[in-house]
């Protein structure tokens, strides 16, 4: 027994992350079910590691100190529950079974149970930060079993990203499936800040008439302002890649978006919690429509597809502003979902400190992270992120700029639907009234689904006779 922890799952995050963990001083030992893959792994990117092979479960689990930590990189769903069953036969009270995919809360939620009744302690894991981030330090969100965490913790906070403070992006989140449920609003609010930054470009491009070359310098300036982020640096750099005629390669790249589901996930769960997180989930509908590309290309035709150009380059300045507004929606929303979490299931959430986790080693890492992280510092109970001083300040300052953007771009025929998603919470949040207390007349009308009254209590509910 010489194995600090166990990996099972050798695909490519399986393994950056078992050579991250190893080089970081702890002890670890890899399991495939392919078991070719183990020997290919230490004979290549693992070789001279010290990281040790298994060719089957006992002997994997023969290798591993008490308690065993064992990190599962396989993919969510029905392969977690075969794994589960095919290593309980090895386990023992106190073990501790962790899984580092993409899993679903609700699964995390039930895994965390059952295995808790044989003894086991499981951990619903997030890593965030793809490839380069499991080698070189991802963003790791633990939640689960919390008896299990201080088994874990020096190894997860060793490989982890650290902020520029020098502290550990990872730090308990919460029990049941809070590490995961964070992980997927993470992912929701990539979904967003993706497909914001790509309606950026296209009114740029399309509207501006802007080439790859102006495009990559003004993704570099942006970058330099308080839009800088991982997804506006990387940005800039996909502008100046060239194909092999000599052309950008983005140009040649065919516009249909893929998703894995956790984008899906989250809007769906919205819809469950009841949160109107409206900017998400028109970015996972905005993919939804890239894949009806044979539609669209008929549609173009029959349709018409022209874009009226913009000619003052002032807008490059105001959809900046726009897009910076956008985010602190996105973010807003994400942010309040966690906050219902709360409430539905029981979870203590530290919003500054999951801010934190984001500050590096993720997708969505930002400088942008650090004002949240104050924001939560200065209101531990803060509802809502766009009421915290600074955002509102920003938002303010923005809405001129935003509403010139949203407007000359619907003019111009150029969707933006996550920007305009974005302008129509804010304007929607701070309405005072809203025109929904006609939708409870018209639910009373027709189904006698009764309403409350502005001039009685909340709570009292009231039936007319319309007719």
């Amino acid at each position: 027994m010489t194995a600090d922890i166990g990996l099972i799952g050798l695909a490519v995050m399986g393994q950056n992350l078992v050579l991250n963990i190893q080089e970081k001083g702890f002890k670890t030992v890899v399991y495939n079910r392919t078991v070719s893959k183990v020997d290919d792994f230490l004979k290549g990117s693992a070789k001279g590691s010290g990281i040790q092979g298994a060719h089957s479960y006992e002997d994997f689990f023969k290798k591993l100190k008490r308690p065993r930590r064992v990190l599962f990189m396989v993919k969510a769903g029905a392969p977690v529950d075969e794994l589960i069953a095919q290593c309980l036969p090895y386990l023992e009270k106190g073990d501790i079974i962790i899984d580092g995919g993409n899993s679903h809360y609700l699964d995390t939620n039930r895994r965390v149970e059952e295995l808790k009744k044989k003894g086991i302690l499981f951990l619903g894991v997030g890593v965030s930060g793809g490839e380069e981030g499991a080698r070189h330090g991802p963003s790791i969100m633990p939640g689960g079993n919390v008896a299990a965490w201080p088994a874990v913790k020096p190894i997860f906070q060793a490989i982890a990203a650290k902020a520029d403070n020098g502290e550990p992006c990872c730090d308990w989140v919460g029990e049941g499936g809070a590490g995961h449920f964070v992980k997927m609003v993470h992912n929701g609010i990539e979904y967003g800040d993706m497909q914001l930054i790509a309606e950026a470009y296209d009114f740029l491009q399309r509207g501006l008439g802007l080439k790859p070359d102006q495009l990559r310098q003004v993704f570099f300036d942006w970058n330099k302002s308080p839009l800088n982020s991982y997804l506006i640096e990387i940005t800039s750099q996909i502008f100046q890649k060239k194909d092999v005629d000599g052309e950008p390669l983005v140009d040649h790249i065919l516009d249909v978006a893929g998703q894995k589901g956790t984008g899906k996930w989250t809007s769906v769960c919205a819809l469950d919690m009841g949160v109107p997180l409206t900017l998400i989930s028109e970015a996972v509908f905005a993919r939804c429509l890239s894949a009806q590309y044979d539609e669209r290309q008929e549609a173009s035709i029959l349709l018409g597809s022209e874009v009226q150009p913009i000619t003052n380059t002032e807008f490059i300045q105001l959809i900046a502003q726009a897009l910076y507004a956008s985010k602190i929606m996105s973010y807003s929303q994400g942010f309040q979902m966690m906050r219902q979490a709360e409430h539905d299931f029981g979870w203590k959430l530290n919003m500054g400190s999951i801010a934190l986790m984001w500050r590096n080693g993720c997708i969505i890492r930002s400088g942008f992270l650090t004002k949240i992280k104050d924001a939560f510092d200065a209101q531990p109970d803060l509802k809502t992120l766009i009421l915290a001083p600074y955002f509102r300040t920003e938002l303010l300052r923005a809405v001129p700029a935003w509403r010139l953007a949203v407007s000359r771009a619907f003019l111009s025929g150029i969707p933006i639907p996550c920007t305009a998603a974005a302008l129509a919470s804010f304007d929607g949040f701070r309405s005072k009234r809203l025109p929904t207390n006609l939708i409870q007349a018209q639910r009373d009308f027709f189904g006698a689904h009764t309403f409350e009254r502005l001039d009685s209590p909340r709570g009292e509910f009231f039936h007319a006779q319309w007719t």
